[in-house]
């Protein structure tokens, strides 16, 4: 038998032999022995953020560049409860992460007793995860730990990935327990597609006048990007992205059709509507996709929908042709039975969706009169970042934005918090991310707003010297709050032009030791841009100042098709959603 080892220590030989190269926290009482015990051992760098939030952000952003899981860790009470954020944005956009919470001594803790709290800041974070974790579980006897351990990290890997919460008692992480050294572990075999629905799927496109492959966020946390490239590849059908995928091909490439959706490219939508045979991988199909009217993107198309989730089939959008399988294993199949056939040539269709392109371009969308046009913006951006191993966006109108004119290259990747939609993502995923990439140069976009809500991480990029470029577009509101207001509310602007104010970011990160620069108009840009690229080694921060009613554009007009879109049509109903 091995000799006892404190629990702590195997925790950290653990994770080391997962993978896990970071741990992202704030220290607190609760977790002093982890903590202790990855420093003593050296194997795993530990990153201390300065918010909780942002620790579960990072271990998002992160895990998405890595495809493995990563952990984060806090202390119990504020610590645990300041994670639920991040823990709900992993589990919507299904990204695989370990999240570890000290708890109080297990004789501290109140079990049944008729009172509120006993040990200081006893927290069940437990009950409050569950809902938005694959699982969680309170580790109460310590010999049980690795093989709760191996559970956590099974499954935040295995079928749909997740976020998975370990809640480990202080007394129980200082307890000598006996096991045995750990392994790397192995995930089961995902189940074969069905063949003959592989072939009935095939078919379909193959005979179809105006097929088109839709493309969401599963792609990415199945792992299957390079599967998907393949199979597209060789069917040399157009392609559209979710927000989730808009990186799936690159800009330049003749088969990349754009961003659908709400606020997706309007040619992209047309494409949609005109389209015979829609072949779906890993997008659940949501009201940011489809719009509110689910029968009319059904009517007139053949709907193939492939994810590894059943539930996420036929679920709003009903009568799809539901091919249950893991993504990878979907397009080998594919590829090898679309092998066997030639594949007719898309050139009309193609044709009709440059000319779509072309009448509606998406720098033409802004009315941003003489300010800084954000679309052209975007444009110019990406012209200059070809070093960036990702484009991180932060939530509202900076991030559509993004969505709609970033021009990425083959390998660069986009993130932002899709299902949770969770202002204050971006700064900590990008730290995440950079980490991921081996410290390699990551963009970061975000709004005014959003970036004020985790902006202390500005220190931890001072700290480490990531080489992080952020960009934040100010435009002096809650943009995509008030263009609502604009729309539904009579232009009453409480809370996102009255009662809402920002620094001056340029001065803020020179208080933090990052150098920085401000754009206010059109012919600054280039200048901006310049600088926010002289040393790609080192972080800088380019204010970018843009009008304040600059709205986001083109739009789906709440309760009409996904091709009739704002500000030609005007929406028929309040947008729920």
């Amino acid at each position: 038998m091995t000799a006892p080892i404190k629990a702590a220590d195997y925790v950290a030989d653990f994770l080391h032999r997962q993978g896990v190269t970071h741990v992202y926290e704030v220290i607190g009482g609760m977790i002093t022995h982890l903590v202790d015990a990855l420093h003593r051992r050296g194997q795993v760098e530990i990153v201390s953020v300065h918010h909780e939030q942002a620790a579960s952000f990072a271990v998002d952003g992160h895990a998405r560049i890595s495809g493995t899981p990563q952990v984060a860790m806090a202390t119990s009470g504020p610590g645990a409860t300041n994670l639920l954020t991040g823990i709900g944005s992993c589990y919507f956009d299904s990204v695989p992460a370990v999240f570890i919470t000290g708890q109080v001594n297990r004789h501290e803790m109140k079990r049944d007793k008729p009172v509120r709290q006993l040990g200081f800041q006893e927290t069940d974070v437990v009950s409050m995860a569950r809902p938005i974790t694959k699982a969680a579980i309170l580790v109460e006897d310590p010999e049980e730990l690795p093989a709760i351990l191996e559970q956590a990290f099974r499954l935040a890997c295995e079928g749909r990935p997740g976020p998975v919460l370990v809640d480990i008692p202080m007394d129980v992480q200082n307890t000598p327990i006996h096991a045995p050294v750990p392994e790397k572990l192995s995930l089961p075999a995902p189940v074969e597609p069905d063949a003959a629905l592989v072939r009935e799927a095939l078919e379909a496109l193959a005979t179809a006048e105006r097929p088109l492959l839709l493309v969401g966020g599963g792609v990415h946390s199945g792992r299957a990007a390079e599967a998907v490239r393949e199979l597209i590849g060789l069917l040399q059908v157009p392609v559209v992205g979710s927000l989730m995928a808009v990186d799936i091909l690159p800009h330049a490439d003749p088969l990349r059709a754009g961003f659908l959706g709400s606020y997706g490219n309007r040619w992209a939508n047309h494409a949609i509507g005109r389209a015979d045979c829609l072949l779906v991988l890993g997008s659940r199909l949501d009201v940011r996709q489809t719009g509110a009217d689910t029968e009319g993107f059904r009517e007139g198309r053949e709907i193939y929908q492939v994810d590894v989730c059943a539930g996420e089939m036929n679920n709003r959008v009903k009568g799809c042709h539901a091919i249950e399988a893991d993504l990878n294993d979907f397009c080998r199949a594919a590829i090898a039975q679309a092998g066997d056939r030639p594949w007719p040539a898309r050139s009309a269709w193609l044709e009709e969706i440059a000319r779509l392109r072309g009448e509606y371009p998406d720098t033409a969308e802004a009315n941003s009169g003489e300010d800084i046009n954000p679309n052209v913006f975007m444009a110019e951006l990406s012209a200059v970042s070809g070093a960036a191993r990702a484009f991180v966006a932060d939530v509202g109108q900076h991030q559509m934005w993004a969505a709609q004119s970033l021009r990425l290259t083959a390998g660069q990747r986009f993130l932002t918090s899709g299902g949770m939609g969770a202002m204050g993502y971006a700064l900590p995923a990008a730290i995440g991310a950079s980490f991921a990439a081996g410290r390699s140069p990551v963009v970061m976009i975000a709004g005014d707003g959003g970036f004020q809500l985790n902006l202390q991480e500005l220190q931890t990029v001072a700290r480490t010297r990531l080489p992080l470029k952020l960009v934040i577009l100010n435009n002096r509101c809650h943009g995509m709050v008030r263009q609502f207001q604009q729309s539904y509310f009579h232009e009453r602007y409480r809370s996102t032009l009255e009662g809402y104010s920002a620094p001056d970011f340029t001065a803020l990160a020179q208080a933090y030791g990052i150098a920085s620069m401000t754009v206010n108009a059109p012919g600054e840009t280039a200048a901006g841009l310049a600088a926010l690229w002289a040393d790609p080694r080192e972080p800088f921060l380019l204010q970018v100042m843009l009008g304040t009613l600059t709205n986001v554009y083109p739009k789906i007009a709440y309760g009409h098709p996904l091709t009739k879109m704002e500000p030609f049509v005007q929406p028929i109903e309040m947008e729920g959603t």
